[in-house]
């Protein structure tokens, strides 16, 4: 289910991208299309986990002040 999650949104723009190339022949769209297709599947893969606060996140200082004004 997990891996669904994240490859949701790159697999349609992936899908465009070979859709554009059967289309047009065009190769300068379907490698931007491809390229953002990885990028986002990457940052799926890193944001993804930290929705719902399931995921690391930085650890909080509990002696940290805030600076009087």
């Amino acid at each position: 289910m997990k891996l669904a999650k994240y490859l949701f949104f790159p697999a349609l723009a992936l899908i465009a991208g070979l859709a554009y190339w059967a289309l047009s022949y065009e190769m300068a769209g379907v490698v931007l299309l491809l390229v953002f297709a990885g990028a986002m599947a990457f940052f799926m893969w890193v944001l993804v986990p930290t929705f719902d606060h399931e995921g690391t996140t930085a650890p909080i200082d509990p002696d940290f002040k805030l600076p009087e004004e």
